[in-house]
């Protein structure tokens, strides 16, 4: 469906350039764009590769274990299906660890992991499970501390403050992470 989207967006944008006599820049400022995106890439792979080269250190170190530990009450009222030694427990918490830090991208493969255990636990093959639709949830709403990856786009374009967004950050996930949790438990409620 999204492939439709953006196809339709950039067939009626060439198609107005090309009817208002502006084809031109309509070329401009695709292979402009194309040439940010390539940048931007190449600056964020790094950011990327540093965090998740930290998350790394942070498992094998033992920290993400620590921390789980330290999160297991938590854990055990958003997940209380999941049982406390199973290794979904310690892929959540290191998603939801690397999510708070604002590494999206570095919380990406601990969330797959995740997931797929979870499907491990899913007694209904055919339909996600409350656990798998808590997590889903979870992950898209996640408390972020530091906003990592938007505090880089903010300097990579130029922001004359790129932390300004720390603050409203902190408070809109909190916000919509409140609201999942409680929207999860509703719906846990109903379906039981």
């Amino acid at each position: 469906m999204l492939n439709l989207l953006w196809g339709a967006m950039m067939l009626i944008g060439i198609l107005y350039g090309a009817v208002t006599g502006r084809l031109s820049e309509v070329t401009d400022a695709a292979l402009s764009c194309a040439k940010e995106a390539v940048a931007l890439c190449i600056t964020m792979s790094g950011i990327v590769a540093m965090w998740m080269g930290i998350m790394q250190i942070a498992r094998s170190s033992g920290l993400i274990d620590k921390m789980t530990e330290k999160m297991q009450p938590l854990l055990h009222f958003l997940f209380p299906k999941i049982p406390k030694e199973h290794p979904a427990m310690e892929y959540i918490s290191a998603n939801v660890i690397a999510n708070f830090l604002g590494l999206g991208w570095a919380a990406t493969p601990a969330g797959l992991r995740a997931m797929k255990a979870l499907s491990e636990l899913n007694v209904e093959n055919s339909r996600a499970s409350t656990d798998m639709c808590t997590f889903l949830v979870i992950n898209i709403s996640s408390i972020q501390l530091i906003p990592v990856n938007i505090i880089a786009y903010r300097s990579q374009y130029g922001s004359v403050n790129p932390t300004a967004i720390v603050a409203p950050a902190i408070l809109a996930t909190t916000v919509s992470t409140l609201a999942a949790i409680v929207f999860c438990k509703i719906m846990a409620g109903k379906s039981a």
